[in-house]
């Protein structure tokens, strides 16, 4: 089977880049598969098997032409009635690049017999409907604007990574599938829980969305108390909002607070912590969530509408949170801190939920069976 998967941007150095890369490699292993990257940010940070296909679009070259096309008709009449009615420029130039940009994927995608689509939402009906399509929605339902919802229409197959919201999903698609992310290996090395290091791992969005804003306030809660002075957490993660955070970090005088960039070498980070935290306000699955259990961490986060109850198993693997309760995350933080024992074993259990849930040979018969029956 040939499948084509397209992403917005394969190169960012986030969960659904390595998500979509780990899905791919496992597919390729039994389907030719190509991936298309509308954006190309960055080099690619995630690993990709070399007899898979990366094609990007470049951007730029769509801006000059929707420049260019400006230019050759900005006299003409068209052009003239579409100013009257205030339409701008730069909308003309985005349109354009639009257009060009879905040509092409027409093109492109004719010779595939599936596509799996991640956060692009710009085509139309037409440009897939001589291929079986299904689309993979990474983000909580409430990230999607009304009009985004209706295109969903235009795919045979729904991919959504939890059950928790399918009643909302069900008024866009009536063919939904639940299968969440997984790990691509289970590993074999584990934590050492004497280390009195606490992870975190995230994108700094505008919006804060992962909630290291909160996370500051929660570790200054923490730090009132000197026993917990020898404890460091470190924070990995790249994005707009690194300033807002650095000087919240500041404003507050805290100490022990250590920002790291993305690195390829996560499993390090993973191996030199024994807690994992997540204060996310919003989640579509938190791949971050069974990437730390893999290596025998336990977990806290907040009980937000998708993502951790679906992974943590409160008090037995971790600890789910009342969402925003900043008083009970740091008293269930200092509880773990207090207990090395603890830690060990709610990471085993965490480990354990890993291999009979969120494994690649569980998860993968699940993409097999929708393939075979698309």
């Amino acid at each position: 089977m040939k499948i084509l998967i397209i992403d917005i941007d394969i190169t960012l150095r986030g969960g659904v880049a390595r998500v979509v890369s780990n899905l791919a490699n496992s597919l390729s292993e039994s389907h030719q598969v190509d991936i298309l990257s509308i954006y190309k940010k960055n080099e690619l940070f995630f690993m990709i098997n070399k007899k898979i296909n990366v094609y990007f679009f470049n951007d730029k070259k769509y801006e000059y032409i929707g420049k260019d096309i400006y230019r050759k008709y900005k006299n003409s009449i068209l052009m003239y009635l579409l100013f009257k009615l205030k339409f701008k420029y730069k909308y003309f130039c985005e349109i354009i690049k639009i257009y060009i940009q879905n040509k092409k994927i027409k093109q492109i995608v004719s010779k595939y017999d599936v596509i799996i689509n991640n956060n692009y939402f710009l085509f139309n009906k037409s440009i897939i409907k001589n291929s079986k399509s299904i689309q993979i929605m990474h983000g909580n339902f409430v990230y999607y604007s009304n009009d985004l919802l209706q295109k969903l229409k235009y795919f045979d197959t729904l991919v959504v990574l939890s059950g928790k919201q399918i009643n909302d999903w069900k008024k866009y698609h009536k063919n939904l599938q639940v299968i969440p992310n997984f790990i691509p290996f289970v590993s074999e090395k584990v934590s050492n829980y004497m280390q009195k290091n606490i992870l975190s791992i995230g994108r700094f969005e505008n919006n804060d969305e992962k909630g290291f804003l909160r996370l500051i306030d929660i570790w200054e809660i923490i730090q009132k108390n000197e026993k917990y002075n020898d404890w460091t957490l470190t924070i990995v993660g790249e994005g707009k909002n690194k300033i807002n955070i650095e000087q919240k970090i500041n404003n507050k005088k805290l100490k022990n607070i250590i920002l790291k960039p993305f690195t390829k070498e996560i499993e390090k980070e993973y191996l030199n912590a024994s807690i994992y935290v997540m204060c996310s306000h919003y989640e579509g699955f938190g791949m971050v969530l069974i990437e730390s259990a893999n290596y025998e961490l336990p977990s806290i986060a907040f009980d937000i509408d998708t993502g951790p109850s679906n992974i943590i198993e409160n008090e037995k693997s971790g600890f789910l949170i009342e969402d925003n309760n900043l008083n009970e995350f740091a008293n269930k933080l200092c509880i773990l801190m207090n207990d090395e024992n603890l830690r060990r074993t709610m990471g085993l259990n965490a480990k354990k939920i890993v291999k009979n849930k969120f494994s690649k040979e569980i998860i993968m018969k699940k993409w097999e069976e929708l393939l075979k029956n698309i």
